[in-house]
Parts: structure tokens; sequence; C-alpha cells
């Protein structure tokens, strides 16, 4: 089947009419549903007073429960869909699990009250996407944050998915999103799912790895300066904290010519890390415009390989 065809049917959906909220509040999205799944494992499995390696193994137990059935139940209909309008149904299938609209959207509704300098709603919006501590943000943590939250949800939220689609169909993409939605819930350091989350915030960093590279290359392509931005990606992608996020955020910032990553503060405290291109100046609002404009010209080039690969 022609997977590419089909991940471009995906395509034209989400940037025509993205999730409808209606249909978000009569059927809820399927990431919704698999994180029902998993906040029921995480309640069943995960025991406070079970051992440190009781809990690593009930979350393996877990992962492989969601991961396996999403794949079996997606492969299933896969292999269903068959005739003339099997790249269709496939396609319209894949549709949620597509996130270029939103994407945009999300980062713009930051962008918009920062441009008129109305911080407390900009730090309100950017608190929508961003897990650290937004009450006390400047116009530059605002900008900052928002970017690096563009830079690696764009391979998250696009080219993971569309990646694993392109190579295997309904199953790839539905299993990846499972994964991913595995790591955002239950993957990071919290005393409850340090070890719990283990094996799928493993799992995440592994399947996210070709995406981020792949992320970073078409920022540097989208950007006016590929050649500096290739260069920045090989010195400082591997400083980051995230063995993938440090690629897209890498050339986002190298395109931009501004520092991302650097110190950040959450709930639990301040989190020290290493700049990523630490020359660059610190952003703004108009940054934040540009790093939007970025990223429409480097899914332009995705949609456009995308399309190519569709022909042939």
């Amino acid at each position: 089947m022609d997977f590419a065809a089909v991940m471009l049917i995906a395509v034209a959906l989400d940037l025509a009419i993205g999730w409808p909220p209606r249909l978000y509040v009569a059927i809820g999205h399927p990431v919704t549903w698999f994180g029902a799944l998993i906040s029921a494992l995480d309640r069943k499995l995960n025991h406070e007073g079970d051992s440190f390696k009781r809990r690593k193994r009930a979350g393996v137990v877990a992962a492989i429960i969601c991961i396996a059935g999403i794949a079996a139940i997606a492969t299933l209909v896969q292999m269903l869909a068959n005739g003339p309008y099997g790249v269709v149904l496939l396609g319209i299938l894949c549709w949620p699990f597509i996130a270029m609209r939103s994407m945009y959207e999300h980062v713009a509704a930051v962008a918009k009250p920062l441009k008129r300098q109305d911080l407390p709603e900009a730090r309100h919006q950017v608190s929508m996407i961003v897990g650290r501590d937004t009450k006390s943000m400047d116009e530059s943590a605002v900008a900052r944050a928002a970017l690096e939250s563009l830079a690696e949800n764009t391979s998250d939220g696009v080219i993971a998915p569309l990646f694993w689609g392109l190579i295997f169909g309904l199953p790839g993409i539905a299993t990846y999103k499972m994964i991913n939605t595995l790591d955002s819930m239950i993957g990071h350091r919290s005393k409850r799912h340090e070890a719990f989350g283990w094996a799928s915030a493993r799992i995440d960093d592994l399947v996210n790895l070709p995406a981020s590279r792949l992320t970073g290359l078409l920022f540097a392509l989208a950007s006016p300066r590929p050649r500096a931005a290739l260069r920045v990606i090989r010195r400082d992608a591997r400083k980051h904290r995230s063995p993938n996020a440090g690629w897209p955020e890498a050339a986002m910032a190298a395109a931009l010519q501004v520092r991302l990553s650097g110190p950040r503060v959450y709930a639990e405290g301040i989190a020290n890390e290493p700049w990523v291109n630490a020359r660059g100046a610190d952003p703004d609002a108009r940054d934040l415009r540009r790093g939007l404009a970025l990223y429409a010209r480097a899914m332009i080039l995705g949609v456009a390989a995308l399309a190519g690969l569709a022909l042939i």
C-alpha cells in the first residue's frame, strides 16, 4: 500500500480542519483514549509500597500491554482496509495522530499576547504547552519556552508520526503515538514514575531518534543560514539533557540567532541546563513570530517531500 499517500491524506485533513471541537466533545480523541488506558494501568500496577525493581518490572508490563495492544489492533484494521478506498480510509484513521495545525495554533496563541505586551496572558498561554513554572517569566523567558516547545514538539507531534506512518502505515503512526503518550504521562522522573515509567521513557527516546534528526535538518534547510544551522546542530545538539530535543532546538536557535535551553524554573526547583547556541541573543516576541514562520517553511518542505514520495 502507498503509505506516503495515506500520510498525505492525513496531513491534508489536519491542515484543513484540525480536530474539530465538536468531534472532540462527541468522541474525544485517540490520545485521550490512550491516556485512559495508561492511567488505569498506572493505578492497577504501580503500587507505592512495592520495591523500585518491582515497580520497574510493572512499568515494562504496562508498556508492553499498551504498545502491543494498539499495534495489533492497527495491524488488523490495516489488513482489512483493502480495495480502492483503503488508502483513503487509512488516511482518515491516521488523521488524528498528526498535529501540524494545532502546533502552529498553540504557539501562535502565545505570540499574539506577547506581541501586544500582554505578559500575563502570554504566561497563561505558554503554561498550556510547557511544564515549567511560568508565573515569574519575563518576555524573553516566555518566548524561549514557546520556541523550545515548538522545536521539540515539531519532532514529537509531526515528523515522528509521519516517519513511522511512512514506514508501517496505521500501525506505525498509532503505535508511535501510544509510545509518546506513555512517555508524556509516566516517563518523567517523579517519585511515583521514576521506576514505573523507566521503560516508556527509554522506548520513547529510541523511537524519536530518527525524527529528531530529520526535524533538525528540515529547520536547517528552511533557515536563511542552513550551513550555520548545521554547524550549531553538530556542536550543540548533544549538550541538551534530552538525546533528541537538542537537534531541532539547535537548528531553531541557529536559524533565529537566539539561545535556547539553558536554566529554567520548574515547580520542584531550578534546572541548570547548558545553553544551545550560547552566543545568541535572548529571544523576544519578534523572534517567536520568526520561529513560527520558520516552522511554516519547514512544514512546506516536509509536505512537498511527502507529495513527491506519493507521486513516486
